[in-house]
């Protein structure tokens, strides 16, 4: 890749191409549990390089605004968050949730011409949502399924990663890599172990790629055999710009994640475990809370992994040669941050070499880079931009050898992601 490349892909700040594109969707910005009351604690918020202070009014309102007051530039954060907006603690100026400033003790007559930055939010699926974009492109609020099913249907959370968004992006949608980082924590992990997809992966390890686009960005099929004359496909959805729709693994919870650039060198990771025809159970939910499926645990009062890179992701060369993890570090996220981590804060891609299982890889930096310079010139809507994109679910299905993925799933009349029969 050329260098120009890379740093168009990678750099999302005000006035980048990327960032640019990015700010026409709705951001994920916040667990609504960070804001649970009204006149609750401010919480810092870093989205796409900018620094932003959330908080929730006194009637419950949303606002994101810019972190520092107009006035000396303090931060907000340490702001008193009372009687319908956030008080600066420096000399008292009040922005609302519009980032109007309601009260200027010093000048009252001043305050009407005093604003910070503010971003509109909503709410949906457990999570603050915020858009950045030009006021009169904003779009219909986020309609992913996850997001409008039932909250006992849900699990969400999140982590600090310290790399790039696209790092992270191209580990989900590169499925060769299960057959060695997570040979082991497959047949392991409390979320995904005791399904037919296990003897696949660990028994081809050169899986087949084939991609298909969407209107909000791929479907990547990966072909695994076996030697009964059977495949394995795993369909992965990448939707536009940050979210992947891992494949399903047997009566276990669907999975999706996102990469959201906190800036060129960070990135939020979401993880969503979901079920659009049950409530989750008990039993999943604490191993979800212990670290179990697509989760973490945290260092106390953090969203930081406790496996991080301060302590080497508590890396376990015993445990790497009695082949209870494959890289070391034990864990299936934890193994994840840890590769993705350890290629710097941004991938030099000009130095890399790519082999055919880097397809979807390949192909993905090829929309993003046209995606984003469409934008720029002002093409184009982006891709996933729209309701109707987001409307996906991914798959995982065992067909004869012989048998075309796709033909079948037109033959059956279903789409990618009818949990009822993709999902093996």
């Amino acid at each position: 890749m050329r260098p120009e490349d890379n740093q168009t892909l990678t750099q999302v700040g005000p006035g980048t191409p990327m960032g640019g594109m990015m700010r026409r969707y709705w951001v994920p910005a916040a667990l609504s549990s960070e804001l649970p009351d009204a006149d609750c604690s401010p919480i810092r918020v870093r989205l796409l390089g900018e620094d932003l202070v959330a908080f929730r009014d006194s009637e419950r309102r949303l606002g994101l605004v810019e972190e520092f007051c107009a006035h000396r530039r303090a931060s907000l954060y340490f702001g008193r968050n009372e009687e319908g907006g956030l008080r600066c603690s420096y000399h008292g100026w009040k922005y609302d949730v519009g980032g109007q400033c309601v009260d200027l003790p010093q000048q009252p007559s001043y305050a009407p011409k005093i604003a910070i930055r503010s971003y509109p939010c909503v709410e949906a699926g457990d999570v603050v949502w915020a858009y950045m974009g030009p006021p009169e492109l904003r779009p219909d609020p986020p309609s992913v399924e996850w997001a409008t099913i039932p909250a006992e249907g849900r699990y969400v959370s999140k982590w600090l990663q310290y790399s790039n968004y696209l790092q992270g992006i191209e580990g989900a949608i590169d499925s060769s890599h299960v057959s060695f980082l997570h040979r082991y924590e497959i047949e392991q992990n409390p979320l995904l172990k005791k399904t037919a997809a296990t003897e696949f992966i660990k028994g081809d390890a050169n899986p087949e790629f084939d991609i298909d686009h969407t209107s909000g960005g791929l479907i990547v099929y990966a072909k695994r055999r076996d030697r009964n004359g059977r495949a394995y496909y795993r369909i992965t959805q990448m939707l536009m710009p940050w979210f992947s729709f891992p494949p399903p693994f047997g009566h276990h919870p669907l999975l999706c994640q996102a990469w959201v650039p906190c800036d060129d060198e960070s990135c939020m990771v979401w993880s969503i475990s979901y079920c659009t025809d049950r409530a989750l159970t008990a039993e999943e939910r604490a191993a979800m809370a212990d670290g179990g499926g697509i989760n973490v645990t945290y260092v106390p009062g953090t969203f930081i992994p406790i496996q991080n890179r301060s302590n080497n992701y508590l890396l376990d060369r015993a445990a790497q040669k009695a082949k209870k993890t494959f890289s070391g570090v034990v864990g299936l996220v934890a193994a994840d941050v840890a590769i993705q981590e350890s290629m710097g804060a941004i991938v030099d891609r000009s130095l890399e070499h790519l082999v055919h299982t880097d397809k979807a890889v390949a192909e993905t930096r090829r929309m993003m880079l046209e995606a984003a310079r469409n934008h720029a010139k002002g093409r184009t809507t982006p891709p996933g931009v729209s309701s109707e994109s987001q409307r996906i679910r991914p798959g995982s299905l065992i067909l004869p050898v012989e048998e075309d993925v796709r033909e079948f799933l037109r033959k059956g009349q279903l789409r990618v992601g009818d949990q009822a029969v993709l999902s093996v």
